[in-house]
């Protein structure tokens, strides 16, 4: 069980790393385009969790698995994939001299200017967001926040896999002649 989390987890987390590396230099866009590139290469990396739960019900448990077990791996998997995220975004903070907050700030103030907020609403989002700048210079608290990015997705694919693979006639293990 521990080699198909770790195996399934790397393979998870270094497809959402790449993502998001590609993500951090093709779009330019901080706000929406970039949250659904960064959510879509999440997903595509938590595709792994469903694979290393089906292996383990097949390989390990000969097709079949509860739903709490199917969970359970999906969520270790989940968990070794989200601390790739974290640390491939502490990586990120460290090569950019920590000055994503700073850049995100004054990215968000233009668009509110273009979209025509009045400067009251504009003052009012800038001092909410130095405040939190100030609270993201904290690893600890970065970190966390970081991994509560992750964790809506690999939850939810963790859940769908669980649901999906407790049922042994879903794509039933490949018998071989030997």
């Amino acid at each position: 069980m521990g080699r198909i989390i770790a195996v399934y987890g790397a393979i998870a987390g270094v497809i959402v790393v790449i993502g998001m590396q590609i993500s951090i230099a093709v779009v330019t866009d901080h706000g929406t385009m970039g949250m659904v590139a960064g959510y879509l290469s999440m997903l595509a990396g938590m595709i792994f969790v469903f694979i290393g739960v089906k292996r383990y019900r097949d390989i390990e448990r000969g097709g079949v698995i509860s739903f709490w077990k199917a969970l359970s791996i999906g969520l270790g998997i989940s968990f070794v994939a989200a601390l790739f995220y974290v640390l491939s975004w502490e990586v990120y903070m460290w090569q950019t001299g920590g000055t994503f907050m700073t850049d995100y700030i004054a990215s968000s103030i233009d668009d509110m200017r273009a979209a025509g907020k009045s400067a009251a609403e504009i003052a009012k989002f800038q001092v909410e967001m130095n405040a939190m700048a100030e609270q993201y210079k904290n690893p600890a608290f970065r970190m966390a926040l970081t991994f509560m990015e992750i964790l809506p997705v690999a939850l939810l694919v963790s859940l769908i896999s669980a649901a999906v693979l407790r049922k042994s006639s879903v794509l039933p293990a490949v018998q071989t002649r030997g």
